[in-house]
């Protein structure tokens, strides 16, 4: 089946200003049935095209670009690249969709995203997803993420551009050729002068610079929080979400299913079969 999607946006507000936040949209805009698709600290929405095809037929599935990066707007003021930011975004663009209630599926900065939505009293949130990331981040992921975010060269063709991605990405596992020029498509954009560049507001990377905690950054007061039912996936040799902690977040909070991915780091992509059959699951299921 052929499965369209549309490119939409909504006007959001920060003390610093109004910005558009880009998001795209798949399936019936009728359906009642919304599932929200968040990407990581540098993607942005259009790595979910594999799960919102999948899941077009079920949900309305949206998956939006975060300020700064895709489609959608930069904030004029680079401190205000943070979760608060993102949160708030999130509740204007389902107050555009009209949506009381959500399924949430987010990847690494995403997830966290999903945890402190999910946590609030009256939350939409009804069922998340958390991809490799959970209520403890690990420093040395935080290090490691720290040496390459904002500080992307520009590549001198598209070529170049994959081979960055392939480096950076690394623990994204194996894929295909093609698959990873699908991975650089959409988080790089083309110049005038048939040269790449990231196609994110380096400034993301400022706020992430600034915090400099050389320590893990615990997030439990969210997870603890959360009531809807949770499911975990981690990549099995992530250095973001470590064992230990997948393995307390199935005794506390939610109580979240955890599943891994073996032969995957940070983070799994959700592009192939067998990860989108565990999410389509756990979604679908009553």
């Amino acid at each position: 089946m052929n499965v369209e999607f549309r490119q939409r946006q909504v006007q959001c507000i920060t003390p610093g200003g109004l910005h558009q936040l880009a998001y795209t949209e798949w399936g019936d805009r009728a359906n009642c049935k919304v599932l929200v698709c968040m990407h990581g600290l540098s993607r942005c929405g259009r790595d979910f095209d594999s799960l919102a095809r999948a899941m077009a037929s079920d949900y309305r599935v949206i998956c939006p670009d975060a300020p700064g990066r895709g489609l959608s707007g930069w904030l004029k003021n680079p401190m205000e690249y943070q979760l608060q930011t993102y949160v708030a975004d999130m509740v204007t663009l389902l107050a555009r969709l009209d949506a009381d209630s959500v399924h949430w599926v987010g990847t690494s900065m995403g997830g966290m995203i999903g945890m402190a939505l999910a946590s609030l009293a009256e939350t939409p949130v009804k069922k998340l997803v958390l991809n490799d990331v959970g209520p403890v981040l690990a420093a040395a992921s935080l290090a490691r993420i720290g040496e390459y975010l904002g500080k992307a060269p520009q590549f001198p063709d598209f070529a170049a551009a994959v081979q960055y991605i392939r480096a950076v990405s690394a623990p994204f596992g194996a894929h295909s050729d093609a698959e990873w020029s699908i991975l650089t498509e959409h988080v790089t954009r083309r110049q005038a002068d048939g040269s790449y560049r990231m196609h994110y507001d380096p400034a993301i990377a400022v706020p992430f610079s600034a915090a400099k905690p050389g320590k893990d950054i615990e997030l439990w007061p969210y997870y603890d929080a959360i009531r809807c039912p949770t499911l975990v996936i981690r990549g099995a040799l992530s250095d973001l979400l470590r064992r230990e902690t997948l393995q307390e977040m199935a005794g506390r909070g939610p109580r979240a299913r955890t599943v891994e991915i073996p032969e995957v780091g940070h983070a799994p992509t959700l592009m192939h079969a067998d990860q989108i059959a565990i999410v389509r699951d756990f979604l679908l299921a009553d």
